[in-house]
């Protein structure tokens, strides 16, 4: 009771501002949406929220009789994805046109404090004409803000598409029909999997930021309309500051990159665009995946646990053909989206604990072969109301993970969603 008067509270100072600033040259307007998901899948699955925000299917559990215990049905109901924008205008500051973005939503940021109010995104704006730089929580730079598919699941493609916000600043600048983006960022809300789990330590510990650069082309034809892209970026973790046992100094470091190369066209009739991902030590992005220990470098007093650690690879795509129409009802919308991922491996043998009987792997199901998903949808716009219905078949192969982390023996695991939608946008 106590969160809901404090969120009500604060809803009711920033209206009161709204309308204070309507007489101002500065101040802030508020949008978003309502939104209620009914889901239906047909087995357990990797997600998170209630199955809200799903990845994959679980691997099979098998009880004492063979049956999978993972392969249960499950409905639920939810409204968490609600959200509320506010843009922020401000007179000009240091030459510059100055605003701000802020949005939250009702996801919570644990599943314990599903139906909280979490930040998505907090952004400063300074636009020079041709140059423009942003200071705040983002998406992170493999999320193409102007190219990422239109699905209906809150998983926005993931995990086929590279998905994060992060803290950062970034540069823009633009020339003609190019954009140039240069971006240092840290870790929040969406962290790299280690030894204790997830954490932005690991890459807080580093003492340098993620380092992403990006180029844009983007050109329009009449009334046709193309994008095209590259980006890249370099990051380093340190996983942990002391040895697991007598607890002495380590500052043992795991470097990987990551790239990603975009299109999108845009004809009055469809529209079709793609992306292409290829990433190392990736679960940050909510990849598969993540990074083994290479050797251990003492290996006549194992007790110090000092490791060497090597990346593991992963390679994603996905593309998406939709097109609108005109009704008596509304405008609607059919697209139809697939996305493939399959795990690279280490690319050179990783190392064994003769203990666990596992191979020294910290990620996201490295036992994963390949993923891939085929989701149709329908969506039907009429006003500020929206109803949609998607479908998502999305299949995990599962098998046992090699010396080189490749996984071999993959059986496949799937899962149908069935989701409808309901939307209110303001």
């Amino acid at each position: 009771m106590k969160k809901f008067i404090y969120i009500l509270s604060i809803v009711a100072v920033l209206f009161s501002f709204e309308l204070y600033s309507q007489e101002k040259s500065f101040g802030i307007s508020f949008s978003g949406f309502l939104k209620t998901d009914a889901i239906y899948d047909s087995r357990q699955n990797v997600a998170i929220r209630e199955g809200h925000f799903l990845l994959y299917p679980t691997a099979p559990s098998l009880d004492a009789n063979g049956e999978d215990l993972n392969e249960k049905a499950n409905f639920n109901i939810l409204s968490i994805q609600s959200r509320v924008a506010g843009k922020i205008s401000a007179p000009d500051a240091f030459g510059a046109k100055v605003s701000g973005y802020l949005e939250g939503e009702f996801f919570g940021t644990t599943d314990g404090d599903i139906n909280g109010f979490r930040l998505r995104h907090s952004t400063i704006n300074l636009n020079w004409n041709s140059t423009e730089l942003l200071i705040g929580q983002f998406w992170h730079p493999m999320f193409i803000t102007n190219c990422f598919p239109g699905v209906v699941s809150f998983n926005t493609g993931a995990p086929f598409v590279p998905f994060s916000r992060n803290p950062q600043i970034r540069f823009k600048q633009s020339f003609s029909d190019f954009n140039l983006y240069l971006t240092a960022n840290s870790q929040r809300d969406f962290q790299n999997i280690g030894p204790s789990g997830g954490s932005p330590s690991y890459l807080r510990n580093s003492g340098i930021p993620e380092l992403n650069g990006k180029l844009e082309f983007n050109k329009k034809f009449g009334s046709s309309e193309f994008l095209l892209g590259f980006a890249g970026g370099y990051k380093t973790l340190v996983p942990r500051t002391a040895n697991k046992l007598n607890k002495d100094a380590t500052n043992e470091k795991i470097s990987s990159i990551e790239g990603t190369g975009y299109f999108k066209f845009t004809s009055p009739k469809f529209e079709l665009k793609g992306q292409g991902f290829y990433g190392q030590n990736a679960t940050d992005l909510l990849q598969i995946g993540g990074f083994a220990v290479r050797k251990i470098t003492d290996p006549l007093n194992l007790i110090n646990d000092n490791y060497e650690y090597v990346p593991l690879n992963v390679l994603s795509a996905w593309t998406e053909l939709s097109t609108n129409m005109a009704t008596n009802f509304g405008k609607v919308e059919l697209a139809l989206f697939g996305g493939f991922t399959q795990n690279m491996g280490a690319g050179e043998d990783i190392q064994f604990d003769a203990v666990s009987q596992k191979y020294l792997i910290f990620g996201r199901n490295a036992d994963i072969d390949m993923i891939y998903r085929v989701s149709p949808r329908i969506v039907l716009n009429s006003g500020k109301a929206r109803f949609a219905f998607e479908t998502e078949y999305t299949v995990a192969n599962y098998g046992k993970i090699s010396v080189d982390g490749t996984v071999k023996d993959a059986k496949d695991v799937a899962n149908l969603r069935f989701l409808l939608a309901a939307y209110i946008f303001f």
